[in-house]
């Protein structure tokens, strides 16, 4: 009996139907990936297999069974019997599903509070068996930290314990390796296949391609809200039947950037920069330079100093020791890596983009075309000007996001993971729009990322980041084709590119 039934699954909003007559299975065992654009209704239809699909939805299916439980007329409370203990989610945003106000080892253990009768000493010890097979550095001091204390990696790794904590039937991971570095990412996938070969069923949903060829059996290809082409993942992503799925497939490659002799006039350079945050070095010492008109890309894993050092750049934070030397006066603005988390949630879109046009003096009577025109260079509609951050999908909250940043018309962008949340068409298309601003503008451009295929296609420089310090630092093709580290070696070895 297959662990996950799924037959004619529909979910209608406001008289329009987001996800259309959706059918699959998941037997035990076996890993179901679901892929397809930002909007295309991959998370309404893993919402909709929790019960959690936002309260003006109406939701119908001839069959929605979890573990053998017919779940079409549950209300919250047989929901909240359910979910945790057969079925369990693994969200895309950890910021905003971890609670601020506990202790990451108080959220692991609340599903083993609700649904296992264990003493407080057995807790402690699953919740630590937990966060050592999500890979969670220092597991033992973690438990104690809050979410604002941990990287994005480390924040999604949590989640990820928490989801597994009663070993849940079914598995929904929602874009699980989102955050992650290369090397964690990798690990976590490992992972999750090592669940569904143990027995569990797992549902996976993501944008990556590669990381769908590591880790499914079988795939569905989502667009409007329909399937238009399913099969095992080989046979789907090698001979790919519909044109949809081609152009998908098309837009994960990406051509390396080509090696060019110097870094051109520095715009900005780091001597012997530290930044440290209590007893916990963050920076380490860090030296470099960033040419004028020039990408240079920092990578690493969770909690290696990247985020901290992009964050100095920008003026958020400042060295406690070294320098930051700026040759000229420069205007910086930064893409964050949690969007939702970057914008004010009372506020549309439109308006946060109708502030940062003010901050850069464009006058009022132009705004509303000028937002209009950022919108579309991101490739966003225009019509979505008047929701709120909370109402969009998340990659159309990173694009807004970026669109922001360009509203100010800055000469340095610092991007913080800035196509994470990306489906790979919109990510080549983010891409190839900052490839063509930094062309026509002489932008240029930090690029944070765990993701080393695009790194390896936009940046001319990179800087190798472990443990706060820079242990490689060079044109990209040269370290990536030859790295000298036995940590960057130990990155590209681990990296799901396709």
């Amino acid at each position: 009996m297959s662990a996950l039934e799924v037959r004619d699954l529909s979910v209608t909003i406001g008289g329009a139907r987001v996800v259309d007559a959706v059918s699959f299975t998941v037997d035990p065992g076996e890993c179901v990936a679901i892929v397809g654009e930002s909007g295309a209704g991959k998370s309404l239809t893993a919402s909709a297999l929790l019960g959690l699909a936002p309260s003006v939805a109406r939701v119908t299916a001839t069959t929605l069974d979890v573990d053998g439980v017919d779940t079409r007329r549950f209300g919250e409370r047989e929901w909240r019997r359910l979910r945790g203990r057969r079925i369990a989610l693994v969200s895309q945003d950890a910021l905003v599903s971890l609670d601020p106000l506990r202790t990451i080892g108080a959220e692991i253990a609340e599903p083993l509070e609700i649904h296992r009768r264990l003493t407080a000493a057995q807790r402690r010890g699953r919740v630590l068996e937990l966060l050592d097979a999500v890979a969670m550095p220092d597991a033992a001091r973690r438990v104690g930290q809050y979410s604002h204390e941990l990287s994005g990696g480390l924040r999604q790794r949590a989640l990820i314990a928490s989801a597994l904590a009663c070993a849940p039937a079914v598995l929904v991971a929602d874009e699980p390796t989102t955050a992650l570095d290369a090397t964690v990412q990798a690990r976590i996938l490992d992972l999750l296949r090592g669940i569904a070969d143990a027995g569990t069923a797992v549902v996976f949903i993501s944008h990556d391609f590669a990381a769908v060829r590591r880790i499914a059996d079988r795939v569905l290809v989502m667009r409007n809200g329909r399937v238009v082409e399913a099969g095992g993942v080989e046979q789907v992503l090698q001979a790919p039947q519909h044109e949809y799925t081609r152009q998908l497939i098309a837009a994960t490659t990406h051509e390396p950037r080509r090696i060019v002799d110097g870094i051109g006039e520095p715009v900005i350079t780091g001597v012997r920069v530290s930044k440290s945050f209590g007893l916990m070095p963050a920076v380490i010492e860090a030296s470099f330079e960033a040419g004028r008109g020039r990408t240079l890309g920092i990578v690493g894993e969770s909690g290696s100093g990247k985020t901290t050092l992009a964050r100095m750049l920008v003026g958020v934070e400042h060295p406690d020791t070294g320098e930051l030397r700026w040759n000229g006066t420069h205007r910086v603005q930064l893409v964050h890596q949690n969007p939702l988390g970057a914008f004010d949630p009372r506020w549309t879109i439109g308006r946060s983009l109708h502030e940062a046009l003010a901050a850069g003096k464009v006058p009022r009577p132009q705004r509303p075309t000028r937002v209009a025109e950022l919108l579309a260079e991101v490739g966003v509609d225009a019509a979505l000007a008047g929701r709120r951050p909370a109402a969009l999908s998340g990659g159309q909250r990173q694009r807004a996001a970026i669109a922001r940043a360009l509203a100010a018309d800055p000469d340095v962008l610092v991007l913080d993971e800035p196509v994470s949340a990306l489906d790979p068409s919109v990510r080549e298309r983010i891409l190839q729009l900052l490839r063509r601003l930094q062309r026509d503008r002489g932008l240029t451009m930090i690029f944070v990322s765990h993701d080393l295929d695009v790194v390896a296609a936009v940046a001319d420089d990179v800087l190798v980041m472990q443990d706060g310090r820079i242990v490689e630092q060079g044109h990209t093709g040269e370290v990536f084709k030859a790295p000298q580290h036995p940590f960057t070696r130990e990155l590209l070895a681990a990296s799901v590119v396709p």
